[in-house]
């Protein structure tokens, strides 16, 4: 695999128009154009970026079972997994009640919706009840149940993460419990690592033309001056999670010794793959490379980032409660404390099914307020114009939440090399990239 350049021999000899990172700006920047300037083949784009969402979609169930499994059955004591587990979802619980309680705390101070005395009965309702739909399925039971997969294989042709962390956890468990007479599988699977992730590799070399595609379509469909009536909202819900990572997620950052800025400066091109795509789950192959290559131990990267991507959404849980007294709000339907402590009780339930893949966050909404009839269904068509663009806030929050967990949830384990990620903060690792080109 390629090796990122070094401060010796630096970004120099790769020039500026062959990094993933400029690449991506530029397909955002004509996707934006094109979407602005000629909407109807703006949205004729969308099949690009659908394609590269389904290129990554089907590496992801790979990586994350050779991550794993490599990564459990190297472990010498078995007593580890349950405990890393333990203290990721004690993190994730922590963090994401934390969003939840910062989206009812903006929404009170600002007022986002009040003013604008709408009557949910004067409201188009059609395009909302495909997302009602969805949300009647999303039940703590039904949730629990989809875990656990039909057969042993199952889960590599469906798109269900949680589905395949279960998988890998145990066969990762049962070839470290058979010792020696395991070996050659782990062998095989470790000799397997390398070109899956050449694989990762090649189809990264797609990200501009995904993030073109998506960026076109969503500019296509919906206009920029969608953004204009629901400006408030948007820049409120921006703000706050910019609050969110800089101040809750960067105290913590530096309490465990690293900073979350130069953490994001390192993740650069995957945060810009996310924008383009409004996908989390767009990046997660490449998340999961990097913060190996960060220092963070693969048995630690293997748990925590594919279970955070569905129990550790910071950017979904701001939205949620935003978005929910927003509408509260817009319709003048008034909710006492009582009213806003069962909506972030519910709220901390139904998050933890979203997936980390566009819409989901709608989904859950629609799936909160169903459970609390004191906020009209309705008053979600208020946001669906724009809730494409604040999707994009939402999965980038959700990325830097889940690479600071691998972080600190490394550092609690005491498996954290912090020289490789001081160095990897600092740029000068030697480490093989995901995301560089050729």
């Amino acid at each position: 695999m390629h090796t990122l350049p070094t401060e010796s021999a630096p970004r120099e000899h790769l020039p500026f128009y062959r990094q993933l990172y400029f690449q991506v700006v530029f397909a955002i920047i004509v996707g934006v154009l094109l979407g602005h300037f000629e909407p109807a083949y703006g949205e004729a784009m969308k099949p690009f970026g659908d394609a590269f969402i389904k290129l990554i979609k089907m590496i992801i169930a790979p990586v994350i079972f050779l991550t794993i499994v490599t990564g459990i059955a190297s472990m010498t004591h078995l007593s580890a997994v349950g405990r890393v587990f333990g203290k990721a979802m004690a993190y994730f619980l922590t963090f994401s009640t934390l969003a939840l309680v910062v989206g009812l705390i903006v929404a009170n101070v600002m007022q986002p919706g009040a003013g604008m005395h709408i009557n949910p009965a004067d409201l188009d309702q059609t395009a909302v009840k495909g997302y009602v739909a969805k949300s009647h399925e999303m039940t703590l039971t039904g949730f629990v149940m989809d875990i656990i997969p039909k057969t042993l294989i199952s889960p590599f042709v469906g798109d269900n993460i949680l589905q395949v962390l279960l998988v890998a956890v145990l066969f990762g468990v049962s070839l470290a419990m058979v010792g020696e007479a395991g070996k050659p599988v782990l062998n095989f699977f470790e000799s397997l690592t390398k070109p899956v992730f050449k694989l990762v590799n090649i189809v990264m070399k797609f990200a501009p033309i995904g993030a073109f595609g998506a960026m076109a379509f969503t500019i296509g469909k919906f206009g920029l001056g969608s953004l204009v009536n629901l400006a408030e909202l948007v820049l409120t819900f921006y703000i706050t999670s910019a609050l969110f990572v800089l101040v809750i997620l960067g105290a913590v950052a530096r309490f465990c010794g690293f900073s979350v800025l130069k953490l994001i400066k390192y993740l650069k091109d995957e945060l810009l793959l996310v924008l383009g795509t409004s996908s989390s789950e767009s990046a997660l192959p490449s998340l999961m490379h990097k913060m190996e290559k960060a220092g963070c131990s693969k048995s630690v990267v293997g748990l925590v980032v594919p279970t955070g991507y569905s129990f550790n959404l910071d950017g979904t849980n701001i939205y949620m409660t935003l978005a929910a007294l927003f509408i509260a709000q817009a319709t003048d339907t008034h909710l006492t404390l009582g009213h806003q402590i069962a909506l972030l009780l519910v709220a901390m339930l139904s998050s933890k099914g979203a997936a980390g893949v566009t819409g989901a966050g709608f989904i859950t909404l629609a799936a909160t307020l169903a459970v609390v009839p004191e906020v009209p269904v309705a008053g979600m068509a208020l946001i669906l114009g724009v809730d494409r663009f604040m999707s994009e806030c939402r999965s980038l929050t959700n990325f830097i939440g889940n690479a600071v967990a691998t972080v600190v949830v490394s550092k609690w384990e005491n498996a954290l090399d912090y020289e490789k990620l001081d160095a990897a903060l600092a740029g000068k690792e030697e480490n093989e990239a995901v995301s560089a080109h050729a």
